[in-house]
């Protein structure tokens, strides 16, 4: 039996709806994702979205890029990331591939359209260098699907970028030019501005350069302006300060949890990297003294300096991926975070008792003897806050799928760096009671050998000189001052009480040719190291927990007093005379080095109130008090200094919790997004 041709017509079309269903349902059947797992091949299709011709000019690009920079760059297609999210695969990857701080990775999803770049930043490119590149380049080209298009400029982009290649030529001319139009009208007032801008943006471009500069590299250094040169210098030695100070505290918590043998590797690279920035801090004081060098003594010592921070940067940046695989906070976070919790709790409670003591003390002491203390109960109360919300955070984190727990490492070591400087701020404040009390018990014994020097000296004025007589000036005035205001101000009193007996100890032995009684002189000396240690104490608590806001100047003094220091100590048992002039240096420079950090915070304030408005908003959004942890050092900001050395924690950009490492340290960057 025939069928009718219109039945037969509806059931042909009908077949041939379904095998065409059938087809275009096996041809969007998405390819099996690819799990993260070790590449072998620096350009790897499992997406099948590259012809022979494409693949090869990918290849041939990361080639290039080898071959000039010596960067290994390794670009994965595949089809989704397997529900890891972009940034797990990535790094995953990466760490199953064994890459080392040479190797960068980008993985392309081509399915389910987002990509990831991590790996180390290669010296010479920039974040802003970074980010232009992959907004401006390698999106646009995934977002076209132009596949082999987006891994050749990644490739590219990155060659050009380390060869200096940033397209401001072009920009620069046009200055030029127009600068030249208005010389011809202007005449030359406005051409001797334009020389100045010019010299002044010569300088900064110098000053870039020297950033970019591998610090062991002296004869390029020795090549530099002399001005660059000061100017890096104080940059550098801030940078190994702050990353010493921070890998000390780092280094202070993983003693306590893994033991002083676990940690005597790290422990041995910071002591050589404290000894390498003491030398450098010297240096700079030798230039900043009052004794004049000449250009080329200078040059000849900034190069030192700066090689001996590079050495010292490079002693910590060489221990980083062994101290952070020793540190693997993910692997005991939940009882940290309780721990954690239990030291806010404890920190929290003593609040009050360091109330009550300021309170006291601000009753009974001058406003200027108690200035370096003033604030530490208020900042401590911050730091708690601050810490309770990191752990916040942690916990959040920590109940994340597998793969996106990552926020709860940055958290803890933030609650960590806070409440460790929570209890320095608040032990400070106990200090500062017996600081005083042990100068007020100690002035009276200061004040009656130095009325005793002053009458042995009254006889000795035909043999003493004019060494003795200003000594017996200096001394009349100290004794004087603290008869009158040693109540009020019982550590300046003592200080200047005993610095001056000091000077006249020395003109009276000089006068009268002999040397101090050994137990006099082990008595004054006792007395110097006491003032010593207390100034230099009290100076190194304050810049450590102001750090984000103090210069290399204040730093530079306080290396110098504990150098001083350290030397009256090593040398108080054989040669108590030259410890005594140690120990009164020591002294000196700390209190320079106090005054110096107050200056330069003040200044720092004032530009974060002209910059925001506000005292602080929180970096990871709200305002819990973020710019105390700034400046306590705890969150570290990513400067506007191209491709400077400040440690960074991913993508989010702007701040960074501190870890170990030095200045220069592990420029790890991660970053992607949807196309």
């Amino acid at each position: 039996m025939q069928l009718p041709w219109s039945r037969l017509a509806r059931w042909s079309a009908s077949l041939l709806v379904s095998v065409l269903l059938a087809c275009l349902t096996l041809l969007s059947a998405p390819v099996s994702a690819a799990p993260p797992g070790r590449m072998d091949a620096y350009v790897v299709d499992d997406a099948k979205a590259l012809d022979p011709g494409q693949l090869e000019r990918v290849r041939a690009a990361v080639e290039q890029l080898y071959t000039d920079h010596q960067v290994r760059l390794w670009v994965d297609y595949v089809p989704d990331f397997g529900g890891l999210g972009a940034e797990s695969w990535a790094e995953r990857t990466a760490r199953e591939s064994g890459f080392g701080r040479r190797d960068l990775l980008l993985a392309v999803a081509t399915e389910s359209r987002d990509y990831w770049f991590y790996g180390d930043l290669p010296k010479g490119v920039s974040d802003g260098e970074l980010d232009d590149l992959l907004t401006g380049k390698v999106e646009p080209d995934l977002h076209r699907d132009q596949w082999a298009d987006a891994g050749i400029a990644m490739a590219n982009g990155l060659g050009s970028a380390m060869s200096g290649g940033g397209g401001t030529g072009g920009g620069r001319m046009v200055l030029v030019l127009w600068a030249l139009i208005i010389l011809g009208v202007l005449g030359f007032g406005l051409y001797w501005l334009f020389r100045r801008k010019q010299r002044r943006d010569l300088s900064r471009a110098q000053l870039d350069a020297a950033r970019k500069l591998d610090l062991g590299n002296t004869a390029a250094l020795s090549a530099l302006p002399l001005e660059t040169l000061h100017q890096r210098s104080r940059e550098a030695l801030v940078d190994i300060d702050n990353a010493i100070r921070t890998s000390a505290e780092e280094l202070e918590i993983a003693t306590g949890e893994f033991g002083p043998t676990a940690v005597s590797p790290f422990t041995n690279a910071l002591a050589n990297a404290k000894a390498a920035a003491s030398k450098a801090f010297s240096i700079r004081q030798q230039l900043d003294d009052e004794i004049p060098e000449t250009p080329d003594e200078q040059r000849t010592l900034l190069v030192e300096l700066l090689s001996t921070v590079g050495r010292a940067d490079k002693e910590l940046d060489a221990r980083v991926a062994e101290f952070d695989q020793m540190r693997s906070l993910l692997i005991n976070a939940p009882s940290r975070l309780d721990t954690l919790t239990q030291n806010v709790v404890d920190l929290t409670g003593r609040i009050p008792a360091a109330e009550a003591e300021l309170a006291r003390l601000t009753a009974a002491q001058p406003a200027s003897v108690l200035a370096p203390i003033r604030d530490n109960v208020g900042m401590a109360r911050e730091r708690i806050t601050f810490a309770e919300q990191n752990i916040d955070i942690g916990r959040d984190a920590l109940v994340q799928p597998v793969g996106k727990q990552g926020a709860a490492v940055p958290a803890i070591r933030s609650a960590e760096g806070a409440l460790g400087q929570a209890r320095t701020l608040l032990d400070a404040v106990v200090n500062a009671g017996t600081d005083i009390e042990q100068a007020r018990a100690g002035l009276p014994g200061a004040l009656a050998e130095l009325r005793k020097d002053l009458a042995d000296a009254s006889g000795l004025s035909a043999h003493g000189g004019a060494e003795l007589t200003a000594a017996v000036n200096s001394a009349q005035q100290a004794l004087a001052k603290a008869e009158s205001t040693g109540a009020a101000d019982p550590l300046g009193s003592f200080h200047d009480v005993v610095a001056a007996d000091g000077d006249l100890d020395q003109a009276i032995a000089a006068a009268t040719d002999r040397k101090l009684a050994a137990e006099d002189l082990a008595r004054r000396l006792d007395q110097a190291l006491t003032d010593a240690r207390s100034r230099v104490q009290q100076a190194s608590d304050y810049i450590s927990t102001r750090r984000g806001g103090v210069d290399s100047n204040a730093r530079t003094r306080l290396s110098e007093a504990q150098r001083n220091l350290d030397a009256a100590q090593q040398l108080s048992a054989t040669s108590p005379a030259e410890a005594l002039r140690n120990a009164q240096s020591a002294a000196d420079l700390a209190g320079r080095a106090l005054q110096e950090a107050q200056a330069s915070v003040q200044a720092w304030e004032s530009s974060q109130t002209q910059y925001s408005g506000s005292y602080g908003r929180g970096p990871f959004g709200g305002g819990f008090g973020g710019s105390g942890a700034v400046l306590g050092g705890i969150l570290i900001e990513d400067m506007l200094r191209g491709a400077g050395g400040y440690r960074r924690s991913g993508g989010s950009g702007g701040w960074s919790a501190g870890s170990y490492g030095g200045s220069e340290g592990s420029r790890r960057i991660s970053r992607g997004g949807r196309f």
